[in-house]
């Protein structure tokens, strides 16, 4: 009778999140986002309801698939994942099932068939090898030691002191700190032992003894234990085809280690009939560091600290002057100037020729003037630089198990290092992260020391600052996450609501009892989004140069999402002349000379020179009211150009003249249209002001003349001189002109855009 109550009281709380996916009301809409989290938390305080949830769960996803009600799929199976990965209960036939669903919805299109994909390949390996997922996700995200599983990632979250208040700030700090208090490395390595048995052995695990014995073992015993789980789980996961009875064997080896014989056969036995049920294992938290963004450069140096323990790394005032020996590829490994002395025939080598000595060695500096086996392949280290393998779709490993968007760029160097860089605020706050995303992109053609061993993740929680202003106000300065929620209807039930719940976090007053159990909401929030939130959405980079002479070179900066133009107030001179030539209209506004692309279903060039008086522009990447993918899109195959589907969206604020009997008079009429690339030029002495991504910060004024374009990725010198020399030797296919690869800054959400 119990059983089925707490089953009815699953179905209903799945049954909720299901219904605040599509809510329309205001009661529903008010707890958005809190059903799913209160969901997990059933199960956490309960993991004996871990199956019957799986249950459920694979009921509603086989209803939903067989209405064809799609939206509500990555939901349910983010939902099934991520209990999955914390229960210890689970049957190998219901491990079974799901992948069987998984591997059916392959067929339906992007990103369902990605995210499916995604789910089947780390199920095979949990359905062989349990506790497989746990393990390699407490071992990455708590930086525990470990040569067989040697990834580590880490989660910066930024917040910029100027657009988030000050008791937010320290808010989400003590929440932060509160939750890591425990996290100790032994606290994680026994959480790991014990997950491990537990998923293995199930009901033949006495749980309670075992908690004991791991609480009750020294640091020195319980990292032997720790090692040699992880060896049983990894080698066995690392195999072409895993044995769920192998792996049973191992671990019940080191099960009679811990507990002992007699012990263990009780447990094969049935165990204690009086046993209490079993007892939760947490699933950490990531270890999330806080910093206030106040400096440029401040995300590549915390980046270079994660690569570079503090301990190995001497700070100084400019980190450019760092020795960062190891952090890129080696240099040797480019071609350099040899004398040959033999005949070029392979069998009149020495052996061992072709042998490399090692870097630094004598034989080395002796090779720099001798031929050893010929011309050694040059290695094109700008090649690491492009969007795809920076941090491009994420790879898909079936054997090795490593993290997503990790793999070999450079023969011998691997990516073990993944960071998660949260950012909170506005569209304000992601102009600043687009600055320091493209600063990031173009120090690294100067120096590859980060992309080749540094998986880069970013993440965007919005969280607007109260304001006494009018509603739009607040819709403006959150246009990026309004369109990330039509794009992912997860994100916006997860994400976009956490806003109000951050802003009741403040108000409530700091408690300094650390000792007492808390269920941290929004921590527990942006531990889902960081773990869960795999698919990005790619979003187009523009570039403004600005002249404010047209005799000097413009300034540059970029924007992300608005450019904002303003008519400035010229004062009259005081002689009372005006210098505006004659003929021109007198009235509100500037004379405007614009050129731009226009934006063509064709994709064919169309070039418009129009002149006009306006009073102002607004320059956006997305549209007024758009729900389909306008502006920014997802990463699409190489094939297809992902520029020609990003346009801004212009709207240019016209002064009409007219004249009647009463005499001249003025109206206002908005012109919008779309384009990639604009340049506009004001024609009488009326100058420019320019307000980038809504931040009064990046003010530009007296401005005569800006040309807006997407922003190209950044290449090396060696990049540059290879288009030079491909454009010399005429290889241009038809004459036609090779576009520069658009720089795109990704985002993560759940899904990606579901169309």
């Amino acid at each position: 009778m119990e059983s089925s109550d707490a089953e009815l009281d699953l179905q209903r709380s799945v049954q909720a999140v299901l219904r605040e996916l599509g809510a329309q009301a205001p009661s529903l809409q008010s707890n958005q986002g809190m059903w799913r989290w209160s969901l997990h938390k059933k199960v956490e305080r309960d993991p004996g309801k871990s199956p019957a949830l799986v249950r459920i769960l694979l009921r509603e996803l086989e209803k939903v698939e067989s209405e064809d009600i799609r939206h509500a799929i990555i939901p349910l199976l983010h939902t099934l994942m991520y209990v999955l990965t914390k229960a210890t209960g689970i049957t190998e036939e219901l491990y079974r099932r799901t992948y069987t669903f998984c591997t059916r919805l392959l067929t339906l299109p992007a990103p369902y068939c990605t995210v499916a994909l995604d789910c089947a390949i780390r199920l095979k390996t949990e359905t062989a090898v349990p506790g497989t997922l746990y393990q390699r996700l407490v071992i990455a995200e708590q930086n525990l030691t470990s040569e067989l599983y040697p990834y580590q990632e880490r989660a910066f979250l930024f917040v910029d002191p100027e657009l988030v208040s000050p008791s937010v700030c320290s808010a989400l700090l003590l929440e932060l700190e509160a939750a890591q208090v425990q996290q100790t490395p032994e606290a994680c390595m026994r959480h790991v032992v014990a997950h491990a048995l537990q998923a293995a052995l199930g009901d033949a695990c006495h749980a309670g003894a075992l908690q004991r014995k791991l609480q009750a073992s020294p640091r020195q015993a319980l990292e032997r234990y720790f090692h040699a789980v992880v060896a049983a789980v990894e080698q066995m996961a690392s195999e072409p085809s895993p044995s769920r009875e192998g792996h049973l064997e191992r671990l019940e080896e080191i099960y009679c280690s811990l507990l002992g014989p007699e012990a263990a056969a009780r447990g094969r036995c049935g165990g204690d009939p009086l046993q209490s049920p079993q007892p939760n294992i947490p699933l950490p938290s990531p270890h999330i560091t806080f910093h206030l963004w106040t400096d440029e450069d401040q995300l590549w140096k915390e980046l270079v600290l994660f690569l570079r323990p503090r301990s190995q790394l001497c700070l100084s005032a400019d980190l450019e002057a760092l020795d960062l020996q190891g952090l890129w590829p080696d240099r040797e490994l480019a071609r350099v100037s040899m004398l040959s002395t033999d005949s070029g025939i392979e069998r009149d080598l020495p052996p061992g020729a072709d042998e490399l000595p090692l870097p630094g060695s004598p034989e080395m500096e002796r090779a720099r003037l001798q031929r050893k086996g010929g011309v050694k392949k040059r290695v094109r280290l700008p090649d690491v630089l492009m969007p795809a393998c920076w941090d491009g779709p994420p790879g898909l490993h079936r054997r090795t198990g490593r993290p997503s968007g990790d793999g070999e760029l450079l023969p011998g160097v691997s990516r073990l290092h993944t960071a998660r860089v949260l950012v909170l605020g506005d569209d304000r706050m992601l102009g600043r992260l687009a600055q320091a995303y493209h600063s990031l992109r173009k120090r690294e053609t100067q120096k590859c020391c980060l992309t080749p061993r540094l998986s880069l993740q970013l993440y965007y929680i919005p969280v607007l600052a109260p304001e006494k202003q009018a509603a739009c106000r607040h819709s403006e300065l959150r246009e990026l996450a309004t369109f990330l929620g039509r794009a992912d209807p997860w994100y916006e039930s997860t994400v976009n609501t956490l806003c109000p719940a951050i802003h009741k976090l403040a108000e409530m007053p700091p408690s300094l009892d650390t000792s007492r159990t808390v269920d941290p909401f929004i921590l527990d929030v942006i531990t889902y989004y960081l773990r869960m939130g795999t698919q990005p959405i790619y979003f187009q980079i523009y570039t403004v140069k600005i002249f404010r002479d047209l005799s000097q070179h413009p300034a540059e900066d970029i924007f992300l999402t608005e450019l904002k133009v303003k008519i400035q107030d010229t004062k009259p001179p005081k002689d009372g002349f005006s210098p505006r030539r004659r003929g021109a209209a007198e009235g509100p506004g500037a004379e405007l000379n614009i050129c731009y692309q226009k934006a063509l279903l064709s994709h064919r060039a169309q070039e418009v020179a129009v002149s006009l008086r306006a009073t102002g522009l607004v320059l956006k990447t997305f549209a007024a009211s758009d729900t389909e993918v306008s502006g920014p899109a997802p990463a699409p195959p190489p094939a297809v150009p992902v520029t020609d589907h990003t346009c801004l969206n212009v709207s240019v604020t016209e002064v009409i003249k007219s004249s009647n009997l009463a005499g001249r008079s003025f109206s206002m009429v908005t012109n919008t249209f779309r384009t990639a690339n604009i340049q506009i030029q004001s024609q009488d002495q009326r100058l420019l002001t320019l307000l980038l991504d809504k931040d009064s910060r990046r003010t530009f004024k007296d401005v005569v003349r800006f040309e807006v374009s997407p922003c190209p990725e950044p290449c090396s010198e060696a990049h540059k001189s290879e288009a030079s020399q491909l454009g010399s030797h005429g290889q241009e296919v038809e004459g036609t002109k090779a576009k520069p690869k658009p720089l795109l800054m990704p985002i993560n959400t759940f899904s990606g855009i579901v169309q």
